[in-house]
């Protein structure tokens, strides 16, 4: 069973002519990170409330881990974690005065808090602030302080509307790296952003919604698959590029297309240091060390062919591998920058 299933959802306003989330469906698995991605006003923050019960459906229904949402709500907010894109704190209140606040709204027993409490500010790495006055925290520390908020009941499931929103690099990288820790433990995470690169660093599965309506959704490599219709593998040889080149475009079978680029460059973008999108001069570089660009067609798990062919064909292959998916690239394919 699906730990989230939504199915054919919608959500409509009487003050707005189009829906705000129309004919949306979706399924999670336990340990899945969802990347909702889409730009603002898209109908992100609209399909999250509704999983969270702070919104009703006008239609289709949304199961977390079983339970529809809308007929037991009280249940579902026992096993979810909400963090809204935007949390007011309190002034004049310290850090685990904050959590043990909501620790009791969620009846959690007095004498369990201080345990839970120093529990979840370890995970957030938040101890050396469990007597600070709220306000007197960084941004990146409230965001982190509202994420162990959203932890204190142990949630099955978490709900977070643009968490890194206004962070700066380094908090945007703590952040994420609690979220991959998050589901080693087995959490199934919704994260919704329109901060395409983070996406791509800890989410196993993305959506792309515009005007309410889900374009795509899964796997993210899958989904650039289908976009562009191939998938991209990169072969480094050593010498004898031509041959090599054309020994790979008499593989029409398995590869649409081949082309041949300047090996540093492309393994600096791959990388993805300094000189991603700059062209790299360098006195003496032919073909010598250069890259192959493949597009492969065939079918997943047999791109070992290619490789295999090569080999058995004298070429000596010094690197085989599928670049990162750019993420952005399969956004600005689906998307027409258009909101509700």
């Amino acid at each position: 069973m699906p730990m989230v299933e939504i199915k054919h959802l919608r959500k409509e306003y009487k003050d707005k002519p189009e829906p705000a989330v129309k004919d949306l469906s979706l399924e999670l698995e336990q340990g899945d990170i969802f990347g909702f991605i889409g730009p603002n006003g898209a109908g992100k923050t609209t399909t999250i409330k509704m999983l969270a019960t702070l919104l009703i459906p006008t239609a289709g229904t949304a199961l977390v881990d079983g339970i529809d949402v809308v007929k037991n709500p009280e249940k579902i907010r026992s096993i979810i974690g909400y963090m809204p894109d935007f949390l007011g704190v309190y002034d004049d209140i310290k850090v685990w005065e904050y959590l043990d606040f909501f620790a009791a709204a969620y009846r959690i027993p007095k004498d369990r808090r201080p345990q839970i409490i120093d529990d979840v500010l370890a995970l957030t790495d938040l101890n050396v602030k469990k007597d600070s006055y709220v306000e007197s925290l960084s941004r990146g520390m409230k965001q982190r302080l509202c994420l162990a908020k959203t932890l204190v009941h142990d949630p099955k499931v978490m709900l977070l509307d643009e968490p890194a929103s206004g962070l700066d690099p380094r908090a945007r990288i703590e952040i994420r790296e609690l979220l991959k820790e998050l589901q080693s433990m087995g959490k199934t995470i919704i994260v919704s952003s329109h901060i395409l690169p983070e996406m791509e660093e800890f989410c196993n599965k993305v959506g792309i919604i515009e005007r309410g309506e889900m374009i795509v959704a899964g796997d993210v490599n899958t989904i650039a698959r289908q976009v562009r219709g191939h998938q991209n593998i990169s072969i480094g040889v050593v010498d004898d590029i031509e041959r090599a080149a054309a020994i790979l475009q008499g593989m029409t079978d398995l590869i649409r297309d081949v082309k041949v680029t300047n090996g540093l460059r492309q393994l600096n973008d791959a990388d993805g240091g300094e000189g991603r999108g700059q062209t790299l001069q360098r006195e003496s570089f032919s073909t010598k060390g250069s890259v192959l660009q493949v597009g492969y067609i065939g079918e997943p798990d047999n791109e070992y062919k290619i490789l295999t062919t090569l080999v058995e064909a004298g070429i000596k292959v010094r690197a085989f591998y599928t670049p990162e998916t750019d993420l952005e690239d399969v956004f600005l394919r689906v998307t027409k920058g258009q909101v509700a």
